[in-house]
């Protein structure tokens, strides 16, 4: 039996608001808390502490594998209590798990400090609709918030396509089918392309890895579907040229102009400490496409001046960039003037305008 209870330990971390555990050897559990990583006074974990909790999170249908297992990724449920991410691999011969802490209730929009516009994207009839940052950054919170939205405001047929599922969703007036790679489905790719037999009118692809599942995604939106995914991109810029690099030189205009086409908002997020010091918050970047931005994802010479459009577009089309949220974080007195100047990516206007000297090219 191991030294300490896992589902003790789990518990305890989400009653601390932890984001993640990591279970290693040779050091205690350790918790990451508003972004920063807590030593638990545990004692160091030793291999069979580790080995234990990996047959514990494995589904018994997996344990046959552990010989073989160097990655794999999973979840698991305390009931009642919280899910769990779970990815279990191995570093310098042993074992090690990170476990990333999903609530068991959907969190709405407003909870989590994300912009109003938020609410209508997650009711557009069709297109694609992109969730960008980096890892950790909230986009799986972001995604399940706006579908929540949707299934408290809309009727439809919702597919998800996760690797591991995260959060789970009640059908309320949506209905929803959750498959998870590995247990339900092969791969993104075929799951997705399956997807589009199943009568769907919103789906969820957890993320685009592939050309083929891309691909796939641009020609479902261009069907009429609703999709909503996710990319490892900092701003709305970086995730055009992301989506375009995924193809040869010369796929990359005729993918442009279906990019387009399709394409309907981009929500890059990153997190914020707190200025009361009491958890994060997400800076967010909110591109709606316009006629204007339209044309200069088609066209390459263009598409630098993305995030000039993203500032103008504010109060016509609810567009931010991750400037002006900044702006606004800080005139809420959530973030302290510190962290928004260190998150800009113009330091020196922000500075400026917050000092009530500089307005232009910020406009807020």
């Amino acid at each position: 039996m191991p030294a300490v209870d896992l589902d003790k330990l789990l518990t305890q971390a989400f009653k601390l608001g932890a984001s993640d555990v990591h279970l290693r050897v040779k050091i205690p559990p350790m918790f990451r808390i508003n972004g920063k990583l807590v030593k638990t006074d545990l004692p160091p974990l030793e291999m069979s502490d580790v080995l234990a909790f990996v047959k514990k999170v494995l589904p018994e249908e997996k344990r046959k594998e552990l010989p073989y297992i160097k990655n794999i990724d999973l979840a698991y449920s305390i009931p009642g209590v919280c899910r769990f991410r779970v990815n279990v691999f191995k570093q310098r011969g042993t074992f090690a798990i990170v476990m990333r802490a999903i609530p068991a209730k959907v969190p709405q929009i407003d909870e989590l400090n994300l912009p109003p516009v938020l609410k209508e994207i997650a009711l557009y009839p069709r297109g694609l609709v992109l969730v960008t940052g980096t890892t950790g950054s909230g986009k799986s919170t972001t995604l399940a918030a706006m579908l929540e939205e949707l299934n408290n405001r809309d009727s439809r047929v919702v597919i998800t396509i996760e690797d591991p599922i995260e959060y789970l969703h009640k059908d309320k007036k949506c209905i929803f089918y959750q498959r998870e790679i590995g247990d339900d489905a092969e791969d993104f790719f075929t799951a997705l392309r399956a997807a589009l037999r199943e009568d769907p009118d919103v789906i969820l692809v957890g993320e685009m890895r592939d050309p083929e599942t891309v691909r796939t995604a641009l020609d479902a939106a261009e069907t009429g579907h609703m999709v909503f995914s996710t990319l490892h991109t900092l701003d709305a810029k970086e995730t055009i040229n992301r989506i375009i690099s995924f193809f040869p030189p010369y796929h990359q205009q005729a993918i442009r102009f279906q990019l387009a086409s399709v394409l309907k908002a981009t929500i890059s997020q990153r997190l914020l400490p707190k200025a009361d010091g009491v958890g994060r918050v997400p800076a967010v970047e909110v591109m709606i496409v316009t006629e204007a931005i339209r044309e200069r994802i088609m066209n390459p010479e263009l598409t630098e001046e993305i995030p000039e459009f993203i500032e103008k577009g504010r109060e016509v089309y609810g567009s931010q960039t991750f400037d002006q949220s900044l702006y606004d974080l800080w005139k809420k007195g959530l973030i302290t003037k510190e962290d928004a100047i260190k998150y800009a990516t113009r330091p020196d206007d922000l500075k400026l305008k917050m000092e009530g000297i500089f307005t232009g090219g910020l406009d807020v």
